[in-house]
């Protein structure tokens, strides 16, 4: 049997369980999704298209990121652990990659759905057409990954499913922290560093391969100009991906605290 095709079979088996989790269902598909529409069409109505979908594009990553990959998977990290689930694997014919993988897979495919579809509702709704598409595929992917990696970085440290809501706090922080509406209140040094952390990277791709600009009183920079602004942001978040890969497999539990 080939790692591709273990991983599918375990991925399937994660999605059954993904989906019968109703409250985690709920999250992924309310909060991440219909709320920015909602308020996508809301802030039409009394604003300009620019602020409107730079505002859904924000909120929809911040919540889906969260709620869609980081949460289920750190719960599901944590659940099968417990459950002595991911102990029982490693000694059969998977891998720790392909066992790993599999659990992140559900969200992921869900979260990219829910993209596709937010970003044609955008459009259809009078929202300007992206730029550049290279940032905005990046900055999902690796925020993907990266959330992945920080959920399974953090299940180490969950004793339990109770306890995750506790755990995860930290990650929910640096994701709210990172978002333009708490940037702007921060003072000049502290914003700068702020603007260099993951989430920050990853609003500001999406942000800037869409609309071109990070105002809208700045005129759209074209497809080029976009790539050339955002090539460093890509490479310092792919580096911050692979940090967080690194300590996720560093200090991955596969047994129970107890």
């Amino acid at each position: 049997m080939s790692t591709l095709t273990r991983t599918r079979s375990l991925a399937q088996a994660e999605g059954r369980q993904f989906t019968r989790n109703r409250t985690i269902v709920g999250m992924a598909i309310f909060m991440p999704l219909l709320f920015p529409l909602g308020l996508f069409f809301l802030y039409r109505s009394i604003d300009t298209p620019w602020m409107a979908t730079a505002s859904a594009l924000e909120i929809f990553l911040a919540f889906a990121l969260l709620f869609v990959q980081f949460y289920a998977v750190l719960s599901m990290a944590t659940t099968r652990r417990d459950e002595q689930v991911l102990k029982r694997l490693r000694t059969g014919e998977a891998t720790d990659r392909e066992i790993l993988t599999a659990l992140c897979i559900p969200g992921a495919v869900l979260l990219m759905v829910m993209s596709i579809l937010l970003g044609a509702v955008l459009l259809l709704g009078g929202a300007p057409r992206p730029v550049n598409l290279v940032p905005l595929v990046v900055a999902l992917l690796l925020g993907i990954v990266l959330s992945s990696a920080l959920a399974l970085l953090t299940s180490a440290f969950t004793s339990n499913a109770e306890a995750a809501q506790v755990t995860s706090l930290p990650v929910f922080l640096l994701v709210l922290g990172s978002m333009s509406s708490f940037r702007s209140l921060a003072p000049g040094p502290a914003a700068e560093i702020i603007d260099r952390t993951p989430f920050a990277l990853i609003f500001d791709l999406v942000q800037l391969g869409w609309l071109g600009s990070f105002s809208p009183e700045t005129p759209a920079l074209g497809a080029g100009e976009v790539f050339a602004e955002s090539w460093q942001k890509m490479l310092l978040l792919a580096l911050w991906t692979l940090a967080a890969g690194w300590a996720a497999h560093r200090h991955m539990r596969w047994d129970t605290h107890r």
